[in-house]
């Protein structure tokens, strides 16, 4: 009778290479615990799964991971990642995903540059008014009177958002 074990260590002698979970966390700088963590969002599969529960996987999941920690270096989310992944699996190419998901976040940090200008004006703003300024009488009741004058209508307001 061959059992898992068995085929595992004739797989592990064959051409095909199979690895514990801490040899791929080695070779791929990603800890174990990640690996684990990845594995329940279906980022990735072990390969194999001995009777005593090792997770066993090839050299598909080192680039797997490889690709996964390249893909997180340019600001991609695990979801985003999944999803690349997935079209991947499926067949198709991955590629015009990583186009649309790149012009996306293009898109948002050029937001977000434009965001922090316009509040890099204000912060300058502020400091000129305040440049004159005496410093504040420790003995008053405010924690800083400059803090203090901000009116309310140069606060950041948060809409919530409604549900529906």
């Amino acid at each position: 009778m061959i059992t898992l074990a068995t085929e595992i260590d004739r797989q592990k002698s064959s051409s095909k290479k199979l690895l514990k979970i801490g040899e791929v966390a080695k070779q791929t700088d990603v800890e174990v615990g990640t690996i684990r963590y990845y594995e329940s969002l279906g980022l990735l599969i072990p390969i194999e799964r001995s009777d005593n529960g090792y997770r066993y996987y090839d050299d598909e999941a080192i680039e797997r991971l490889k690709f996964i920690k390249k893909a997180q270096s340019l600001r991609f989310s695990l979801a985003e990642i999944h999803q690349v992944l997935g079209v991947r699996s499926s067949g198709s190419p991955a590629c015009p995903i990583v186009k649309g998901l790149l012009k996306q976040k293009i898109a948002g940090l050029e937001q977000q540059i434009e965001l922090m200008k316009e509040m890099k004006q204000e912060l300058e703003a502020y400091q000129s008014r305040w440049e004159s300024r005496p410093l504040d009488n420790p003995s008053g009741k405010d924690l800083c009177s400059m803090i203090g004058e901000v009116i309310d209508r140069d606060l950041p307001t948060h809409q919530s958002r409604s549900v529906g």
